[in-house]
C-alpha cells in the first residue's frame, strides 16, 4: 500500500510537468486558427491591409506579433504561404498574429547600389510609418482585436526586419501613441543605419538572425550590398552582431543567432528552421522575463547553404 502511495505521487508530478504551457506549447488546434483581412489605411490611392490570425479557442487579451515580409522595398506579400503558416503556427500557440502590408515604394526602382542611399532611407521610413499605422488600428479598435498592449512585438525579414528595427529604434512615436513600448523584435537579417539610434531609454528585448556570408546585409558593419564608396547607393549598415553587442553594452537582454558562412538565404529560414527558438525567445525574454539574457548561438553548416 505504501508503494501504491509513493508511485502515484510520482506519476501525479510528473503529469504536472508535462502540461503545455501557454504561448510556449501548441495548446490550441492549428486549423481552427481563423484569419481576417482588414484596411488599415489608403496613400495615394494604394489600399494597405493585414491579416489578422487567432486562435478561436483563445480568450482574453492576447500578446500581439506584427510580422512584416521582406523583398527589398520591391516585392513580397503579406500572405505568401510561408507566412500563413507560420502565423498560424503562433496562433495555436497563444499568440494574435498581424500580418502587415507596406508601401513597395522601390518596386519598378531597384534598391541596389545605383540607387541614391538617400531614397534608400526613404524607403525604409514609409515602410516604418505604413507599419506604424497598421499598430495604431489595432490598438485603437481593441473592442475588435482584444490585444495585450504591453505585449506588442515586432517581426520582419529583410527589409522587413529594417522596417522594424528602424520602427523600434529610429522612430518618434511618442507623440501618436503615449506611454506605449514595443515588447521586443524579431530580426530576420536586417540592419540598422545608425547603431547609437539604441539607447538605454529606448533598448528592448532583441533576437537577430543573420548569417555571417550575408552579401546584401552585412552581418556586422559594412555598407548595403557592400556598395563602393564611391556608389549613389553607399549606405552603412549595422547588422545583426553589431546589434547585439550595442544590446550587450547596454544590459540589455538579446538572442544573436549566428550562422557560419549563411547567406541572405537566412533572411527567410528562420521562419521554419528557427521556429522553437523564436518561440524561446517570446516566452522566456519577452512574456516571463527573469535575469535578462545574453545568449548567441553560432550555427556551422555542414554544407553550402
Amino acid at each position: 500500500m505504501r508503494q501504491f502511495f509513493i508511485l502515484f505521487i510520482l506519476l501525479d508530478v510528473s503529469s504536472a510537468f508535462a502540461q503545455n504551457q501557454l504561448y510556449r506549447d501548441s495548446i490550441y488546434n492549428y486549423k481552427k486558427v481563423v484569419m481576417q483581412t482588414h484596411e488599415f489605411a489608403a496613400i495615394d490611392d494604394e489600399k494597405l491591409e493585414f491579416d489578422y490570425y487567432r486562435a478561436v479557442e483563445a480568450k482574453g487579451d492576447l500578446p500581439l506579433v506584427i510580422c512584416v515580409h521582406g523583398g527589398g522595398f520591391v516585392t513580397g506579400e503579406r500572405d505568401s504561404k510561408g507566412l500563413i503558416y507560420f502565423s498560424k503556427r503562433l496562433a495555436a500557440r497563444g499568440y494574435a498574429v498581424a500580418s502587415v502590408s507596406y508601401r513597395l515604394t522601390m518596386k519598378d526602382v531597384g534598391f541596389g547600389c545605383d540607387i541614391k542611399a538617400e531614397d534608400k532611407k526613404k524607403a525604409i521610413e514609409d515602410a516604418s510609418s505604413d507599419v506604424m499605422r497598421a499598430v495604431e488600428h489595432i490598438l485603437y479598435h481593441d473592442s475588435t482585436f482584444e490585444i495585450d498592449k504591453r505585449k506588442v512585438i515586432l517581426l520582419g525579414s529583410s527589409a522587413g526586419a529594417e522596417t522594424v528595427l528602424n520602427l523600434a529604434y529610429m522612430t518618434d512615436y511618442s507623440n501618436v501613441l503615449k506611454d506605449f513600448q514595443f515588447a521586443g523584435i524579431v530580426s530576420m537579417a536586417g540592419a540598422l543605419i545608425d547603431i547609437n539610434a539604441i539607447n538605454a531609454e529606448n533598448k528592448i528585448p532583441t533576437q537577430l538572425f543573420h548569417g555571417t556570408g550575408d552579401p546584401t546585409v552585412p552581418y556586422n558593419v559594412a555598407p548595403h550590398h557592400y556598395c563602393p564608396g564611391n556608389d549613389p547607393g553607399y549606405l552603412m549598415l549595422y547588422g545583426g552582431s553589431a546589434i547585439a553587442e550595442r544590446l550587450k553594452g547596454l544590459g540589455e537582454a538579446y538572442y544573436l543567432y549566428s550562422i557560419t558562412g549563411g547567406s541572405h538565404d537566412w533572411a527567410g529560414k528562420p521562419f521554419n528552421f528557427c521556429f522553437n527558438e523564436i518561440i524561446d525567445f517570446l516566452y522566456n525574454d519577452i512574456l516571463y522575463p527573469g535575469v535578462k539574457r545574453q545568449t548567441e548561438r553560432t550555427i556551422v553548416l555542414s554544407y553550402n547553404e
